[in-house]
């Protein structure tokens, strides 16, 4: 986590959802303020010299790795789309970093909460005034730094309401907790007021050599910006600490497979390196 400004895997996933606008096809996720917030065009974006700094990494050749950023949002929208129809007017982004729904979303009576470090927001919020991105009067920021504030007490000190249902959207941060962290965020998702949702996507260990190769690369490269990794879970594990929490319905999906269903409705998904996707998952679950 960077002191001003947002992390560095914050701005990698936000590249990825812009250069998926103009990059892939069929596209899985449309997002037209990715590059706004940016402030990059779509000329930008089509130069691979735009897409060589050291915050972006391999982004632009790494096909599969921008297709589960792009599945794994439509996948979150999704079910707060169907948790809308349903009558929730609540949706908790934690860990919002770049993300732009709430200044796409058409739901004219859905609060959304974006939760994030204090520098993260500090600076999106002066990408949004520069990109001329207005702030909806539904959006509500939840400034909150874990090390010295609990996210209940600044959640709720912000017009959050606990009585009331809610979905919760949780990318890209799960393996940066520790075991103990991750569920003690479950166990406050839990206790909402029913319906809850929470979505949220989480690395499986290795089971193979190869696999725990790959695992020590990724988990270096990302100490070594100061994001390492700290939580793996399978998908037995994750579902027992969920069904005792409460949660009913659970939908988990490898990344791979969510891909190939967005794709082709096929589930399947032929990637050039079939090993990028192997630890992720994402899931679904509800009480």
């Amino acid at each position: 986590m960077e002191n001003d400004g947002p992390s560095r895997t914050a701005l990698v996933t936000a590249y990825a959802r812009a250069y998926h606008q103009i990059a892939d096809r069929p596209q899985i996720f449309t997002d037209p303020l990715a590059a706004r917030l940016l402030g990059v065009t779509a000329e930008e974006l089509a130069d691979p010299g735009t897409l060589t700094t050291d915050h972006l990494g391999d982004v632009a050749t790494d096909r599969a790795r921008r297709l589960f950023f792009a599945a794994r949002a439509r996948f979150a929208e999704d079910a707060v789309a169907a948790a809308f129809a349903a009558g929730v007017r609540q949706v908790v982004i934690l860990g919002a970093g770049l993300d732009t729904f709430a200044y796409r979303t058409t739901y004219p009576d859905l609060r959304v909460f974006e939760v994030d470090h204090p520098a993260t927001q500090a600076w999106k919020r002066e990408r949004l005034a520069a990109a001329g991105i207005d702030r909806p009067e539904t959006l509500t920021f939840v400034p909150v730094d874990f090390e010295t504030q609990t996210l209940a007490a600044r959640l709720e000190s912000t017009g959050f309401t606990r009585s009331d249902p809610a979905v919760f959207v949780w990318l890209g941060v799960v393996f940066y907790l520790t075991p103990s962290a991750a569920h003690a965020t479950l166990e406050y998702i839990a206790a909402q007021a029913q319906p809850v949702e929470v979505v949220f996507d989480y690395l499986q260990p290795a089971t193979t050599d190869e696999d725990r190769a790959d695992h020590r690369a990724r988990a270096d490269r990302l100490a070594g910006i100061g994001e390492p990794l700290f939580s793996y879970f399978t998908p037995d594990d994750i579902a027992a600490q969920l069904r005792a929490l409460g949660f009913t319905d659970i939908e988990d999906h490898s990344a791979p497979e969510l891909i190939g269903g967005y794709l082709d409705g096929s589930g399947r998904f032929e990637s050039d390196s079939p090993r990028a996707l192997r630890a992720n998952r994402i899931l679904r679950a509800s009480r």
